[in-house]
């Protein structure tokens, strides 16, 4: 009786969503055909119209408002599913052209040539390349078997090899997909097979593989240097010590859990182990990719060349170390290339998207209206970023890493530099100079924290892409809260030692 009754609801539903769509499509091609024959027709400085004219008919909006009409349609069009690149460029220029008319759509090729120019973002495909290269050529699984052999006798230590090979990767790769995927496939298998428990063994990964976010070279911290007008170098130089660092608190909480309690990560057996010269001699299987990335980043450090050149360098050195370790074939160049050109096309994409969104929303006053109201709250410096904090990492939950960047930061980049930063229970203050470069490298640990956020953080994902199918959603959930409190920990100490963060670039740069 019920499933009689069931059978033909759902299909008035089915029919009636149909019937909506074809309305909602018939209007927006009559409205379209309207505003085209006001275009072609009609003289766009006149009164004169077409039954209607769209153009302009939001003008009298307050920012206040608009704000909320922008960042809601944008909410709206993100829970529906679609792509943030074409959403984020589409509403930008749907709202230049309800707000102003249609010579204001000169915004978008403004807004997108400087981009194009920049010569930073050639960077960006050619250290996808070369960590494409990398992983194609077998060198992370050897890099791992090598960590894996020096520290699976101790408690915890497949775990603790899974962060340091991370840390490793993390300099390699510099993307945050494919660290943890692969660190999953590899690392995940050994550790339950030696019955580790499962959210030590996930919480590593997960934590270890996020690392690509923060230590050079960082797609992300290119990106942030060429919104906020940075230098890539000395924002490089600025995340090094707190991804370390991070890096270390991770292997400090696996290596004292595991000792501790040896149930949670017990060593290999005695007759799995190798002797001190055959652990020496597997050292010499990671001197090629640790040259490169030593090359790569002690170009960039030292001064003597620019990103780009680095990472064309690097590129160049990644098939000579797939050459070298006899993993290289035209194959697996085209693979990386092909998933080097989706990667970039996805990033510029959304790069031109948001950056037509956002600055449209500046050039409206939006800017200024957040700036004041955020400052308006009369919460002190230290408040306010703490307030930032939380926002990005509740972006952090929804949108990608790309988006957050380009939709938030040009926005509290701003209300940061109206700040002053006089140290907390008596630490040093923030220099004025380095107020952008330090926000910056929080930014960059707090994209690491929004990776493993439940419930929507996207290392969440990845891991569940390669676990065995006894491990529940809830326990991956759980395996990232203890990491996450680490993160959290890390954060708090780059915020209260301003130096962590600052010492390094002034000891280079001065």
């Amino acid at each position: 009786m019920s499933t009689t009754t069931a059978a033909p609801s759902s299909g008035m539903a089915g029919k009636l969503g149909t019937w909506l769509m074809i309305i909602a499509t018939v209007g927006l091609a009559f409205v379209i055909c309207v505003e085209l024959i006001n275009i072609l027709f009609y003289d766009p400085w006149s009164d004169e119209k077409f039954l209607f004219k769209l153009s302009g008919s939001l003008s009298g909006v307050e920012i206040g408002p608009l704000t909320y009409l922008m960042f809601g349609s944008l909410a709206v069009a993100l829970m529906m599913g679609l792509p943030l690149a074409f959403v984020t460029g589409g509403l930008g220029v749907m709202f230049i052209y309800l707000v102003g008319d249609a010579m204001m759509l000169n915004i978008v090729p403004g807004r997108i040539f400087p981009l194009m120019a920049n010569p930073d973002i050639a960077a960006i495909p050619l250290f996808i390349f070369m960590a494409s290269m990398l992983e194609r050529a077998g060198l992370i699984e050897e890099m791992f078997s090598v960590v894996y052999k020096w520290m699976g006798g101790i408690s915890g230590g497949l775990a603790a090899a899974t962060i340091v090979a991370s840390t490793i990767l993390a300099a390699m790769v510099g993307v945050i997909g494919a660290a943890v995927v692969t660190m999953g496939i590899i690392a995940l298998p050994a550790m339950l097979k030696r019955h580790y428990d499962h959210k030590i063994a996930i919480g590593s990964i997960m934590a270890g593989g996020t690392l690509g976010i923060l230590i050079p070279p960082s797609i992300l911290a290119i990106l942030y240097a060429v919104v906020a007008q940075q230098s890539v170098g000395e924002l490089y130089l600025g995340s090094l010590l707190p991804g370390l660092m991070l890096s270390g608190l991770y292997l400090t909480y696996v290596l004292v859990r595991s000792w501790l309690n040896p149930k949670l990560g017990p060593p290999i057996p005695v007759e799995d182990r190798i002797s001190l010269k055959e652990k020496l001699k597997l050292l010499g299987n990671l001197i090629a990719p640790l040259a490169l990335v030593g090359l790569v980043l002690g170009l960039l450090f030292g001064g003597i060349a620019t990103p780009v050149e680095a990472a064309g360098i690097g590129s160049f050195g990644a098939i000579i170390v797939a050459m070298m370790h006899k993993k290289f074939s035209i194959a697996g160049l085209r693979e990386a290339s092909v998933t080097t050109a989706k990667a970039s096309a996805m990033v510029l994409w959304i790069m031109f998207g948001a950056s037509v969104f956002v600055g449209f929303y500046i050039l409206q006053g939006g800017q200024q209206f957040v700036t004041d109201a955020i400052l308006g709250t009369g919460m002190s410096a230290y408040g306010i970023l703490f307030l930032l904090m939380v926002l990005l990492v509740v972006l952090g939950m929804f949108l990608d890493w790309v988006g957050i960047l380009l939709l938030a930061v040009p926005i509290f980049i701003p209300i940061v530099k109206a700040l002053e930063f006089p140290g907390l229970f008596g630490f040093p203050p923030v220099a004025g100079d380095d107020v952008v470069l330090w926000f910056g490298v929080l930014y960059l640990v707090n994209m690491q924290m929004s990776f493993l956020s439940p419930p929507f953080g996207y290392a969440l994902f990845y891991i569940r892409g390669v676990c065995p199918p006894e491990i529940s959603m809830g326990t991956i959930f759980k395996s990232s809260l203890v990491f996450l409190a680490i993160q959290a920990f890390g954060l708090f100490m780059c915020v209260l030692i301003p130096g962590i963060v600052t010492w390094l670039p002034g000891l280079v740069y001065g």
